[in-house]
């Protein structure tokens, strides 16, 4: 039997304008245009603060923790997309502080990207923690943002030519192809921007620890505050330094040394990379992770380079080198290279980064992690040595934590190591 049934069009419709009132609202939006620096422009309305902006446009395929990657200092200078088509439905925690000063929820107590790309903004949010609207997070702090942009064929340009350098123009009657004279951040010692300018010391809550915490050296090249609080809450007393430090000229102990994540190219950091030397030198247990591993790499003579669009997600596979095993290449009967399989064991991790690490590393030094995607560096391992760094976040925020084990691997080797520097 066949039911039929007569539906009431207009009934129908004002039921789904009372219930849908949001998206019949009227608003009026400006129109803003991201023009690349190969002429390509995107159009979109305009959201957050109206006004224009440059930097180096990059792409993030995370589907959640806008709020996190926003406040991470390692996208300072740059012009972030969302590849996920929906961003800001569950809105923005409260800016609140933390018993330590720093920031409670986010990755840093300020929005260090210059501007923002979506498919869709939602201007309206749900979360029991949201205080605030992306829309209106962004003109607190002066960001623009296009919304309506069509960002899977802005993603796709990205990815076939390269990240490049762009503009947010809002200027309707005066709208052109060409950026004109844009500044590439990776020029500019952007560390130099984002870290701290004096000594800070973070104590864990006693607690935290059974006999007195250890302590760690904590370059700030950007550090995010989730790995401040990953300290912590394993009972280790943070001393955060800016990123030109003198560690000879210390007047406190510390147990190892630690360098954080960043933006801009590595090279710039010379005078991190001279500390680095000198704590190798004293054989003082050192963890590096994001420019940190970069920073590590140069320390020990190895290079880096430029990648054509970076990792930058919530969802990238490592996979870390079987050092059990040992595969000896030869060409005509000559031993030509050494080199270890990978492992069975992968993990997924959260990365924010536009460099890497060459695979040609001095003597005593090792790859430690390779990313399963593309092949390149994802960590260093010293061989018999207390050194070692990631490319990913262990920390996470936003991620998976599958790498979070790496914390307690460093504290393994703080608490063998007999004698504080």
């Amino acid at each position: 039997m066949i039911a039929y049934f007569v539906i009431d069009a207009s009934i129908e419709i004002e039921r789904f304008k009372r219930f849908s009132k949001p998206f019949f609202a009227c608003r009026l939006f400006a129109m803003s245009t991201l023009v690349l620096a190969d002429g390509s422009t995107f159009e979109g309305q305009s959201f957050g603060a109206e006004k224009e902006a440059e930097g180096e446009v990059v792409f993030n395929t995370g589907m959640v923790g806008y709020a996190e990657s926003l406040t991470d200092p390692s996208y300072r200078g740059q012009i972030l997309v969302f590849t996920y088509p929906l961003i800001g439905n569950y809105g923005i925690p409260s800016e609140e502080l933390n018993e330590y000063g720093f920031s409670k929820h986010f990755e840093s107590e300020d929005i260090h990207v210059r501007g923002v790309i979506v498919s869709q903004a939602s201007e309206h949010f749900s979360h029991h923690a949201a205080t605030q609207s992306l829309d209106q997070w962004l003109k607190k702090h002066n960001i623009p943002g296009i919304t309506g942009v069509d960002t899977r064929a802005l993603t796709k340009k990205l990815r076939e030519h390269g990240v490049m350098l762009g503009r947010i123009d809002q200027d309707i009657g005066h709208r052109t192809s060409d950026i004109g004279s844009v500044e590439d951040p990776n020029q500019r010692n952007l560390v130099d921007e984002v870290s701290c300018k004096e000594v800070i010391t973070y104590e864990p809550h006693p607690k935290s620890y059974v006999q007195s915490p250890m302590s760690i050296v904590a370059y700030d090249c950007g550090m995010k505050r989730n790995i401040i609080r990953s300290f912590l809450k394993r009972g280790v007393k943070v001393i955060r330094v800016p990123w030109n430090f003198d560690l000879a000229s210390a007047d406190f102990a510390y147990d190892g040394v630690f360098i954080s994540n960043g933006p801009g190219d590595p090279k710039m950091c010379q005078e991190t990379i001279k500390q680095i030397k000198w704590a190798l030198e004293k054989d003082i247990p050192t963890f590096g992770i994001c420019l940190g591993n970069q920073l590590l790499a140069l320390a020990i003579g190895g290079d880096t380079s430029k990648m054509k669009y970076g990792h930058r997600g919530a969802n990238q596979p490592c996979i870390e080198v079987d050092r059990g095993k040992r595969i000896v290449e030869s060409k005509n009967g000559d031993l030509s290279t050494i080199h270890y399989p990978l492992s069975s064991r992968c993990i997924i991790t959260s990365q924010n980064h536009g460099y890497a690490v060459s695979e040609n590393l001095p003597s005593g030094w090792h790859v430690w992690y390779k990313n399963a995607n593309d092949g390149t560096v994802e960590g260093i391992r010293h061989t018999s040595k207390p050194f070692f760094s990631v490319q990913f976040h262990p920390e996470a925020t936003p991620g998976p934590e599958d790498a979070n084990y790496l914390f307690d691997e460093f504290l393994s080797v703080l608490k063998k190591k007999s004698v504080r520097v």
